[in-house]
């Protein structure tokens, strides 16, 4: 019988982490189902998901804790596809672009909470604007929508923050 972990990985960002992870995996015949992976700010994290046999989990979190004589650090948990949720939900994309301020993604995220909407994914930049050079801040992601939510009420109340924000805001449904 199978089972599904999840990795969290943070080291620093340096050739060959993918690898030692990857290759400990393999050694131990499991399979690299998905993954996130990513560099930022000089440290390379990000999260993965694999399947292993039953018999192998234990041997296989002992050799990627080892990792960390290599400066890997991995935190193991475990995984049933019965913990998922939302596979089944309403998915949107969304898009917010504006000058950088504090409370942008507080003020985004406590509205997706306050409608029961979960927050499946969320990429956010910083970079500048064109001419002034100025702070543009950048947030997008995927979030899956409860059952009764009405789509143009949810458009309405994040245009009215993105309004407050001085932010554009854009939120399309996904194929």
């Amino acid at each position: 019988m199978n089972t599904s972990l999840i990795l969290t990985v943070i080291s620093e960002d340096k050739p060959g982490v993918v690898e030692h992870i990857a290759r400990v995996v393999n050694n131990h015949n499991g399979s690299w189902l998905e993954s996130r992976l990513s560099q930022l700010a000089g440290k390379f994290a990000g999260v993965i998901r694999v399947q292993v046999e039953q018999e192998q989990q234990e041997p296989l979190v002992t050799a990627l804790r080892e990792l960390r004589s290599q400066q890997i650090n991995i935190i193991v948990d475990s995984y049933e596809s019965s913990n998922a949720q939302n596979s089944q939900a309403q998915k949107v994309r969304f898009h917010a672009a504006g000058p950088d301020r504090t409370g942008i993604i507080k003020e985004f995220s406590q509205a997706f909470a306050n409608k029961g909407i979960n927050v499946e994914e969320l990429n956010t930049l910083l970079s500048s604007m064109p001419y002034s050079g100025a702070p543009l801040f950048e947030a997008s992601g995927i979030l899956a929508l409860p059952e009764n939510i009405d789509l143009d009420d949810l458009t309405e109340k994040l245009d009215d923050i993105a309004d407050e924000l001085a932010m554009d805001f854009s939120l399309e449904p996904l194929e």
